[in-house]
């Protein structure tokens, strides 16, 4: 009894399982997680099942403490606008009745997880494939799959008699089986389901066999997140946190606002980073929340938007950009001094679609227009950021059963006898009315099925202009990607096997019905630099009268279900909307009715940039390094589903992504804490390698080396998992197989770092490479890797790719020594359009440059004899390494004259760029000049001329 005690007060106290919730935080963790909701703590654990890692979860709000509220599903949207939400609200909605709407979110430890209505779904294969047709590879249906699998813990419905009467079928293939959610089913049925679905299949609407499958658009009883054994929520708190609060490596935060990302190199914001004595920190909705609860029963001007001008700072567009987030800022609340955490490896974004977009923009990540009205420092014009706001919008209705015989939901606030007694059954045995709470009985119709306007509707949608119902001015990305979204959309809107609306019934008398594949779009931008302000939310629902054209198809579509023999039965009464109602007025009950169905999502899509995109498909923001989000803000195109089952499988995806980016990465060093813009021009770990050449009694070290997984992820911006695929050449018989992650040859081996040298034109800059070669003695080279493949690539912009090595024959093989030696040089061209592609440049004089130059050029016959013989390799004086300076300086400055720099400007990089290569000359040991590039000096100057080069443009 003294443990269950102890079980039951110790949350209270901020003590789980014997660890302080809230323990003293490290200087630095190699990841954080802004946000402890359903994303942030299935990654958070995931990524924390390695005990090498530490892992800090921040989340704004609280731990619950076990309240009957949160776990007992009869409570079910009860605790909406109490302590764990945060009482967001919409701008009011002038396309509807000129009124705002509240948001509610979860502002708690788990999340929506705690306060959402547990109904556990995914949607349609055609959801998840259309993420990936959009441009997205490796989210289809198919990929996603496994991930749904492995966040649940299915169990079938307990009876085979019940799951016969109510059409709740299973197919084993499709779910998961010892995964942390539970999912279940209740243990009571209300027997309406069963007249609502045989009224939708005596209208021609299909019952779903097992709405896991993603296959049929038709009437389901969805399972919710309930733990079988005690009919309790299975939210994310309980699921993924609790049970491994002893994880030592795994810290969460609580009661702990991020207030902005900190970026390497960025000036921080200022209104962020310093407090204040206002803002709100729980937003602005009304005290007493959504008073319809989940809404199943009956129930200014819009924000500035993108439009490119030009910028004030130096690092804009994300073509440009690598920035690295070093860490967070945040604070308990508006007038709390902000305390700084770093990351060494990533920081993760996960505080839902309305949060994780304000944490962006308030970082100086997002549309330039917004970010210079509120004077924020610009890191990232990302045009994207806070646009592409979809949301289930839903509008009650009200058909009052009037057959008593029928047990009915709302005896439990109606009947304080039936309520006693059910209350009675739920703790004497988990069972009865009190464990039914979520609306289990849904239906997801498609149009055909349900209207004959569906051709004139999708034609009507299809003709509409690309901006007509779009906000006006926005950036042309953004139009481009609405384009393809709204192709997507009415294409699947067509069949009968896509989702257009939901049906909720909640066995009382109302069949609310939701637009599950909207057109509108809305925005969430910031409207002050203050964290603590609550975001500007303008959701713009029914904005596309295609939604609206939909909604009013399914309230006529809820007169014949009303109409049917078996939901006669049940003698419905027509209220709301009322029986003789035409379109006039249920267009009016539409406006005054239209609410959220908590699904706000796609704010941070995942899209190609030239898409309105603001991550690519590993998650990672455009622009940045180590910044990826991973909640519901990414989805480019909500789902015909409640999202909660969504989101866990998103996040389990989003922790193998990460997990195998980062598998061999170095972690970074940690910024100095009295370091406010945290600017650093060490763009790379690095470690040392010892040059020897045939001289023994002569040495050279080379410094900052990367690995190559470095080069991919921390310099290059190119994701680790894709693999080139090497072009083929004839003299090669045998390409090993890449593995991106490798590290660099150790101190024995015969590769060192690339010596990079640029050649620009007026419309390209060319980075020709080629690796330096140490030698122990000559006979080291019939074993050596010296050359770099050749491969074509089309990538991103702002991605340079580093080729893999590929292992030749010795030089003693006149046919190999013959053919590539007379081949091409890979080199990288950086064009100013949209791709770059890797070319090939003859091959004339000497192995490197500008180290180790030689006037002697390999020679071309099939001699094996001296290939890299010491005259290659000799040491070179003072005047030449000066020659050679100066020559490489001269080069780069008539490229960046022929480029349109002013001369003036171009000329005076000369001294820096000349000294830059002077100053890597470095002493042999027998006292002799030879020169070997810093890698470091090389990769920061570089970096510095292609960023100036398209700033200047």
């Amino acid at each position: 009894m003294l443990g269950l005690v102890v079980y039951l007060i110790t949350p209270v106290f901020g003590i789980l399982y014997g660890r302080d919730l809230n323990p003293p935080l490290l200087d630095s963790y190699d990841y954080i997680i802004c946000g402890c909701g359903i994303a942030g703590l299935v990654v958070a654990n995931r990524l924390s099942e390695d005990p090498t890692v530490n892992v800090l979860c921040i989340e704004a709000g609280q731990a619950d403490n076990y309240e009957a509220i949160i776990q007992i599903p009869v409570y079910v949207g009860a605790d909406i606008g109490g302590i764990y939400d945060w009482n967001l609200s919409t701008v009011p909605q002038m396309q509807l009745d000129g009124a705002a709407r509240p948001m509610p979110q979860g502002k708690v430890l788990g999340g929506g997880s705690i306060l959402n209505a547990m109904c556990w779904n995914r949607g349609g294969q055609d959801d998840y494939d259309a993420w990936e047709a959009l441009g997205n590879p490796g989210w289809s249906w198919n990929d996603l799959l496994p991930y749904f699998k492995k966040s649940e813990t299915y169990t079938p419905v307990y009876s085979g008699a019940i799951a016969e009467e109510y059409s709740i079928n299973f197919n084993p293939d499709v779910h998961g089986f010892d995964g942390p959610v539970q999912v279940s089913y209740p243990k009571y049925f209300y027997p309406q389901s069963i007249n609502f679905f045989a009224a939708l299949n005596y209208l021609g609407v299909p019952t779903e066999f097992d709405q896991g499958e993603g296959i049929t658009a038709g009437a389901a009883f969805v399972p919710t997140d309930l733990d079988p054994n005690n009919q309790t929520r299975s939210d994310a708190r309980r699921t993924y946190f609790d049970p491994y609060a002893t994880r030592q490596n795994f810290q969460v935060f609580t009661g702990q606002h991020v207030t902005q990302l900190l970026i390497e190199g960025i000036v921080e914001n200022f209104g962020a980073g310093n407090p204040t004595s206002g803002g709100n920190d729980s937003g602005d909705g009304g005290a007493g929340g959504n008073t319809g609860g989940l809404n199943f029963g009956p129930g200014d001007e819009p924000p500035p938007v993108s439009s490119r001008t030009s910028g004030r700072f130096a690092r804009r567009f994300p073509n440009d950009s690598n920035l690295r987030v070093v860490g967070v800022e945040f604070a308990p609340n508006a007038t709390a001094p902000r305390q700084t955490v770093y990351a060494t490896r990533e920081v993760i974004v996960a505080a839902g679609s309305l949060h994780s977009t304000q944490l962006l923009e308030l970082s100086g990540i997002g549309p330039v227009v917004l970010l210079e009205q509120l004077n924020i420092t610009i890191a990232i014009d990302l045009p994207g950021v806070g646009n592409n706001l979809q949301d289930h919008c839903l509008v009650g209705t009200f058909y009052p059963y009037n057959n008593a015989s029928y047990p009915s939901p709302s005896e439990l606030t109606t009947n304080a006898t039936y309520n006693t007694e059910a209350e009675y059954k739920y703790y004497a045995d988990k069972t009865g009315p009190w464990t039914a709470g979520s609306p289990n009985g849904l239906a997801f119709p498609s149009l055909p099925l349900i209207s004959d306007n569906t051709a004139s509707i999708l034609s009507d949608a299809s003709n509409q202009g690309a901006t007509d119902y779009l906000l006006p001015d926005l950036d042309p990305t953004l139009i481009v990607g609405f384009e393809a979204q709204k192709a997507s959309v009415i294409e699947r809107l067509g069949t009968n096997t896509s989702a257009a609306y939901e049906i909720i019934n909640n066995n009382a008398g109302s069949l609310t019905v939701s637009v599950m594949h909207p057109l509108s779009r809305g925005v969430c931008y910031i409207s002050s630099t203050d964290p603590f302000e609550p975001p500007t939310i303008d959701p713009r629902w029914l904005s596309n009268p295609t939604d609206r054209s939909i909604l009013i198809e399914a309230l006529k579509f809820n007169r014949e279900i009303l109409a049917a023999p078996s939901m006669l039965l049940l003698e419905p009464a027509q209220f709301v909307p009322p029986i003789d109602a035409d379109d006039d007025a249920m267009n009016q009950i539409i406006n005054n009715g239209i609410r959220t169905e908590f699904h706000p999502s796609g704010t941070l899509a995942m899209m190609p940039l030239e898409k309105g995109g603001v991550v690519d498909p590993t998650l990672l923001v455009y622009g940045t390094q180590n910044l990826r989000v991973v909640d519901a803000s990414i989805f480019p195109l909500v789902p015909a589903a409640h999202l909660q089952a969504v989101v866990y499988a998103v996040a389990e995806k989003a922790a193998d992504i990460i997990k195998a980016v980062e598998a061999s990465l170095q972690p970074s060093p940690v910024p100095s804490p009295s370091s406010s813009a945290l600017a650093s021009t060490t763009l790379v770990p690095t470690q040392s390698i010892v040059l020897s050449t045939n001289d023994p009694d002569a040495s050279y070290t080379a410094t900052e080396i990367p690995t190559y997984s470095q080069l991919f992820s921390s310099i290059l911006n190119f994701p680790s998992s894709s693999s080139p695929e090497a072009s083929p050449i004839e003299s090669v018989t045998s390409t090993p197989t890449w593995d991106p992650f490798a590290p660099l040859p150790s101190p024995t081996s015969s590769i060192l770092p690339l010596s990079t040298t640029a050649i620009m034109t007026t419309t390209e800059i060319s980075i020709s490479t080629t690796p330096l070669v140490s030698l122990t003695s000559p006979s080291s080279l019939e074993s050596s890797s010296l050359f770099p493949s050749l491969t074509t690539i089309d990538v991103p912009v702002s991605t340079m790719t580093y080729v893999a090595p590929l292992t030749i024959p010795p030089p003693s093989s006149p046919v190999a020594t013959s053919s590539l030696y007379n081949s091409d040089l890979t080199t990288i061209v950086f064009t100013t359009s949209t791709s770059i592609s890797l070319v090939s440049m003859p091959f004339e004089t000497s192995l490197v440059l500008p180290s180790m130059v030689s006037s002697t050029p390999f020679p071309t016959d099939n001699s094996p004899t001296n290939a890299l013989s010491s005259t290659v390799l000799s040491p070179i004086d003072a005047a030449q390494l000066s020659d050679i300076a100066a020559s490489i300086s001269l080069s780069v400055i008539a490229a960046l004259t022929s480029a349109g720099v002013p001369p003036g400007l171009a000329t005076s990089f000369e001294p820096a760029l000349a000294a830059t290569i002077s100053a890597s000359a470095i002493t042999a040991t027998d006292g002799s000049v030879s020169t070997q590039t810093d890698q470091s000096i090389i990769t920061d100057f570089m970096g510095w001329l292609v960023n100036f080069f398209h700033l200047s443009q």
